[in-house]
């Protein structure tokens, strides 16, 4: 049975593919055979991420069939809305944006690139729950609508069978760049997209890969639900059905909440800046190389098999939590005299 992936319309969003990196450095002090880092924080819109992929099929739909303005949420540091504001200026689209979190005087981050995009922006100001999210999302479009407008809503992180797809090819993209397919494949998660079409992909392209993912967010029964959900969401729109049942393999005890920096996440972002030049952020990859830290003094994660990390990108969020990364600074001041 074959699957009519390369017949799903996308838009070019993304430079793509995106390289493939060997971090011997990284691997030695973790304990690793062989780290490879896949580097989608290099995919080139609004400084990269793994959403591009992503939104070259919401956006291919999007210019189809006619919409005027895209409407997406997330929390005040999203990844997603800042990549969806700068796609839509691509593009020639009006964007708004539902944004929450904590109360704010100086924009900073993503935050401080979602107005540069000159994105229209409503803040719930100390509420970043997706329900308050989605609920305010939907009211505005039904404002939009009533106006004339003809507005699409893009759920919260992308996550759509639709959207999944980007990373069913991303992990096709790999088997073209790695020799063999028995690998160790982690990643973060948030809203379940990115990963779905990583286990997704590697039932296409790399079957004997091993899918890991490390939420920022959910609990494992939440995540492995939502991403059985996308996997049947995009296996119909593909036409294709794997025919066993799928394993999801995620861990959900390296976060405390969502956004939140976590120790062990600090200090796996110093390793990697010190030790390979990486930068990853505090929210996402921070906590997805922590984890791979951790599983692999547990023995979790096979020490003599090649490990693939998913660099998701996010390296606007470093730049708001100066306060917590830029404390130890290496810094000698000289003053004039």
């Amino acid at each position: 049975m074959k699957h009519n992936l390369d017949k799903i319309e996308t838009i070019k969003l993304a430079n793509l593919p995106t390289p493939i990196e060997e971090a011997k450095r990284l691997a030695e002090r973790i304990g690793l055979l062989k780290l490879l880092i896949k580097r989608d924080d290099l995919t080139g819109l609004a400084g990269g991420g793994n959403k591009a992929r992503k939104l070259e099929y919401d956006f291919a739909e999007i210019i189809k069939n006619g919409y005027d303005v895209v409407l997406t949420a997330g929390g005040v540091q999203s990844n997603h809305a800042r990549m969806t504001a700068a796609a839509a200026r691509k593009l020639g689209l009006d964007v708004k944006l539902v944004l929450g979190g904590p109360d704010f005087e100086i924009a900073k981050g993503n935050l401080l690139l979602d107005i540069l995009f000159n994105a229209e922006i409503r803040y719930l100001v100390d509420d970043d729950a997706n329900e308050s999210l989605e609920r305010e999302m939907q009211k505005w479009s039904d404002e939009l609508s009533t106006k004339g407008r003809k507005p699409f809503i893009i759920p919260i992180g992308g996550s759509t069978g639709l959207g999944a797809l980007g990373y069913v090819k991303a992990i096709e993209e790999l088997s073209h760049q790695i020799k063999d397919d028995n690998v160790q494949i982690i990643l973060g998660v948030g809203s379940c997209g990115t990963f779905a079409g990583a286990i997704l992909g590697a039932q296409l392209f790399l079957p004997s890969a091993r899918v890991i993912g490390i939420s920022v967010s959910r609990s494992n029964e939440a995540i492995k639900k939502r991403a059985l959900e996308l996997i049947e969401e995009s296996e119909d729109i593909i036409n294709y059905k794997i025919n066993k049942s799928i394993t999801v393999e995620c861990y959900d005890n390296y976060h405390i909440e969502y956004g939140i920096a976590t120790d062990e996440g600090k200090q796996a972002i110093n390793l990697a800046a010190n030790l390979e030049g990486i930068l990853l952020d505090p929210i996402y990859t921070g906590k997805v190389m922590a984890a791979l830290i951790d599983l692999t003094k547990k023995n979790i994660i096979d020490k003599n098999i090649p490990v693939v990390f998913i660099h998701t990108g996010g390296m606007p969020i470093i730049f708001s939590f100066e306060n917590e990364l830029g404390k130890n600074i290496n810094c000698k001041k000289i003053y004039p005299k």
